[in-house]
């Protein structure tokens, strides 16, 4: 049985790989500094698999920590989740962002050479494209200026890995997320943000729920077919399913290059507009929401080329943005005993 370390491996994504690895028959060691996770989370993975993951809190921006994990655990690869992730956070304390984002990722890689640890997975982002000149956006698409410290910290993070791979025998893989949504359909772990949710749907759902008064939606006049936002929402059950295939990928020595990248989305894009009526379609509920200024650091518009993933990588979206919204759901009204 191979041995995966996954760092963030309580927060929404990583939680839902954590699940899909067991399900695929791997040990899990799981690292989280719980800043945006919660301990049950370990209790709730257990309540789905049957199997209760191995769980350390530890914050990777201390080194001797990292050292210290890394010299107790022996594990045969790494699923890289644990980042902060908030555009406009970002915006806001760039230092913070760089700090947890990057010297994470060094600490990190240094132990995968010191411990001879050669399948890496990196959590990337589709924020590296920044606003795209062509869509839907291809993996060689122009890696622009960062329209954000968190964007730029994806873009840093994937040239720091391409030079360690170059400079040793690592062999990673750059997963480039479009917009995750939706949770596991058995309603035990979804989206829970602490504090105000940063993302779309978790503040959709807990609007709904009477958590948060309205909803605002960023812009109504940029250049789409409703005046908001275009992204491209993929289930997080799906994306999930995507690091156990690229992992074996590494582990069957599949892989083309020594570092390799593959866009995860659906191909398609929608409206934050479209997102808000597919719910209220979905569920029956009502949102308030108010249209309200741009958002700093939002694109316009990005939606993902599927083609490599589908062909390369060998993996494809199984679930619509309606199953997702559908879930996203009822997790939010589990966790409100509703």
């Amino acid at each position: 049985m191979k041995k995966v370390l996954v760092t963030g491996g309580l927060g929404y994504i990583g939680s839902h790989t954590v699940v899909a690895l067991q399900e695929a028959g791997f040990e899990v060691l799981v690292i989280d500094d719980l800043s945006n996770a919660e301990l049950e989370v370990v209790e709730r993975i257990e309540k789905i698999t049957g199997i209760l993951p191995h769980f350390e809190q530890i914050d990777l921006r201390e080194k001797k920590s990292v050292t210290d994990f890394f010299d107790r655990n022996k594990m045969d690869g790494i699923i890289h989740f644990a980042a902060s992730k908030a555009v406009g956070e970002s915006v806001e304390n760039p230092l913070l962002y760089y700090e947890n984002n990057l010297n994470t990722l060094i600490y990190l890689l240094q132990q995968c050479d010191s411990h001879k640890i050669t399948n890496f997975i990196f959590s990337s982002s589709c924020t590296v494209y920044g606003e795209p000149d062509n869509l839907p956006v291809t993996e060689n698409a122009p890696i622009k200026l960062a329209l954000s410290p968190y964007g730029n910290t994806k873009q840093i993070s994937e040239e720091i890995i391409f030079d360690s791979c170059a400079a040793s025998a690592l062999q990673s893989i750059s997963l480039r997320y479009f917009n995750p949504i939706g949770a596991h359909e058995s309603a035990e772990i979804g989206e829970l943000p602490i504090g105000t949710p940063q993302n779309l749907v978790p503040f959709i759902t807990q609007t709904a729920a009477g958590l948060r008064d309205e909803l605002s939606v960023f812009g109504d006049d940029y250049p789409t077919k409703d005046g908001s936002c275009i992204r491209d929402y993929v289930h997080v059950v799906d994306l999930a399913n995507a690091h156990v295939v690229a992992l074996q990928r590494l582990f069957s020595e599949e892989n083309l290059l020594n570092y390799e990248v593959f866009n995860l989305g659906t191909g398609k894009g929608n409206s934050v507009l479209e997102v808000v009526h597919a719910f209220e379609k979905v569920t029956g509920e009502k949102l308030n929401y108010k249209i309200v200024g741009r958002r700093h650091g939002d694109v316009v518009s990005v939606y993902a080329d599927t083609t490599k993933a589908n062909e390369i990588l060998g993996w494809k979206t199984q679930r619509t943005m309606e199953e997702a919204l559908a879930s996203a759901w009822k997790w939010e009204k589990k966790l409100r005993g509703s």
